[in-house]
């Protein structure tokens, strides 16, 4: 199994900044990739960064030059970065991981969610 573990969510006035940490354990031989999605009620979840394990990013127009995705690979942790936040960026946050198993199975794991709130 491959848990991953998220943290830093939170409620920020506009203008302000929060910082998001996922870690993944469990039974990870390789990880191909980490990421970070976001979900508001009623709509569909959408990709807001994502990081290759050879450093490559990736970003949602809406979060670009805001946000900014980060990994720590010894760790198997990833950050996101959020700036000048604003009130559309308010959702449920969910971490992503792709990789493989000690097995050598594939595993895409997602974490439980954070919420992030952005509110005067």
């Amino acid at each position: 199994q491959v848990q991953l573990v998220e943290s830093g969510g939170g409620l920020v006035q506009p203008g302000g900044s929060l910082r998001l940490s996922c870690a993944a354990s469990g039974s990870i031989l390789s990880v191909n990739g980490m990421g970070w999605h976001r979900q508001i009620p009623g709509k569909q979840r959408e990709l807001v960064a994502s990081i290759t394990s050879g450093g490559s990013t990736n970003y949602a127009d809406s979060v670009k030059g805001r946000f900014t995705i980060s990994r720590d690979g010894t760790k198997n942790t990833v950050y996101l970065q959020m700036n000048s936040l604003k009130a559309e960026d308010t959702a449920l946050y969910y971490c992503n991981c792709v990789g493989r198993r000690w097995s050598g199975s594939v595993f895409n794991s997602w974490g439980q969610g954070t919420q992030v709130a952005v509110a005067s």
